[in-house]
């Protein structure tokens, strides 16, 4: 690696992660593959200077490098939500940094300045105009480095000075993760309200969100210190998602899928992704529009499928036609509520990462969704055999849904057809198509419109 290179140009991780954290041209950042201490007069401003762990090659992490008790607190933060075996090499690594030995590691170090020309620091750095928002002090960014993806989000951590977590920001840097990152902002502000009311689990609150150097940025409160992860083999939590579709609230009537906000977006979602209806008509769940032409030309991906799009609007019909007139609750959902999702903290549930959250869909939706995600994520299994996890869980949970058999199917088949949307949602928006949902998922659907 040659000597104070940009590593905005490259093609990997490291290089995604560091054109999306710092946009602003006028930055200058420098990748070394040892300690960097000092900026020289030709460069400017010292703003910030990072561990890049393990090594420029294989960048994980980029931990601040300031008080050692940030580095540590960058690495310890949270850690028992993490899986057994990542908890003991970032203890250990956390050690390292608080006793001033991470250099034994020998990692890279990215050294991040600005132009002496006066520019604001909070007009050239995420962390910096955060900080300046909420209330100022010397902030310190602990920044996730994952393979380029266009879905996911570069995400965050901010402390301050003495080692406190103070938030949380992603990072929306294209069509599909502008619209996740600002979803999420509006679902955490609803469900502020009901936060830990009952069995409503506790929610993070938003600090600050909006648009920032081109990106959209939801910063959203630390979650509590000693917060512990779920078990994967966790019951489902039935209560916990009953009292977010019902906002804290009571029950509400049923009301028959005929004539339902939920049947109306499906129908229009799926109009558009035939090509026979715009995006932006689709509601506050279908907003993603075209790729945008500021996108990574390496991330553009033909989106739209329209013979798939056919066969969508198709089976949302077959479904209005099977049961329209089959009557459940409708009410909120979280939208991934998944174990990785969720942590206990002095025996209160809390939930985050609700970036998927909307209205007016049928109760049952999440635990849907859980089950799905464990078979299709935790377990490796194809579409099909998810679907089939669907029908397993709800069926367990059917006395406490209070929902009889034809019920359970036009839920689980509304969900299925909800997730293949959401497949192409996220590919229009720039994401690219997930080769472990489509077309397969469809192919499920269609068959269980047949049975």
């Amino acid at each position: 690696m040659s000597v104070g290179v940009d590593p905005r140009g490259r093609d990997d991780g490291l290089g995604w992660v560091s054109r999306a954290v710092f946009p602003d041209e006028r930055l200058r950042l420098a990748l070394t593959d040892g300690p960097r201490r000092s900026v020289s007069a030709g460069e400017g401003r010292l703003l910030a200077r990072y561990a890049v762990v393990p090594s420029a090659a294989a960048a994980r992490f980029l931990l601040p490098l300031g008080p050692r008790r940030v580095t540590a607190a960058s690495v310890w933060a949270y850690n028992a939500l993490r899986p057994v075996p990542v908890r003991l090499p970032r203890a250990l690594l956390g050690l390292a940094a608080r006793v001033g030995a991470l250099g034994a590691t020998r990692p890279g170090t990215l050294t991040v300045s600005a132009p002496a020309d006066g520019v604001p620091e909070e007009d050239l750095t995420l962390v910096d105009h955060v900080s300046a928002r909420l209330g100022g002090g010397r902030w310190y960014a602990a920044i996730g480095v994952r393979p380029p993806d266009p879905n996911h989000k570069p995400t965050v951590q901010l402390f301050d000075a003495a080692g406190r977590p103070r938030g949380y920001a992603k990072i929306g840097w294209n069509g599909a993760t502008r619209d996740l990152v600002r979803a999420e902002a509006a679902a955490l502000t609803l469900a502020a309200s009901a936060s830990a009311v009952g069995d409503h689990p506790l929610v993070p609150g938003v600090l600050l969100a909006g648009d920032w150097s081109g990106q959209a940025v939801t910063v959203v409160e630390p979650l509590p210190a000693r917060v512990r992860g779920v078990g994967a083999g966790d019951a489902p939590r039935v209560a916990a998602t009953s009292a977010i579709a019902r906002r804290g609230g009571l029950p509400t009537a049923p009301r028959p899928l005929a004539g339902s906000a939920f049947l109306d977006r499906l129908r229009r979602l799926a109009a558009a992704a035939a090509g026979t209806g715009a995006v932006a008509d689709a509601g506050p769940l279908g907003t993603a529009g075209p790729v945008r032409s500021t996108d990574p030309p390496e991330f553009v991906a033909s989106a739209m499928d329209l013979p798939a799009g056919r066969r969508a609007v198709a089976a949302v019909q077959r479904l209005a036609e099977c049961f329209g007139g089959v009557s459940v609750e409708f009410g909120h959902w979280h939208g991934d509520w998944v174990p990785w999702n969720l942590g206990e903290h002095a025996g209160q549930l809390v939930a985050w990462d609700w970036e998927h959250s909307g209205p007016d869909v049928p109760l049952g939706f999440d635990l849907a969704h859980d089950a799905f995600q464990r078979s299709l994520v935790l377990r490796g299994e194809s579409a099909a055999a998810a679907a089939a996890a669907v029908d397993h869980r709800l069926g367990l949970v059917a006395a406490e849904l209070a929902v009889e058999p034809t019920q359970r199917r036009m839920i689980v088949q509304s969900y299925l057809i909800e997730m293949w949307l959401r497949t192409w949602r996220l590919a229009v928006g720039g994401a690219g198509w997930n080769p472990a949902l489509h077309p397969h998922l469809l192919d499920e659907i269609e068959r269980r419109s047949v049975d």
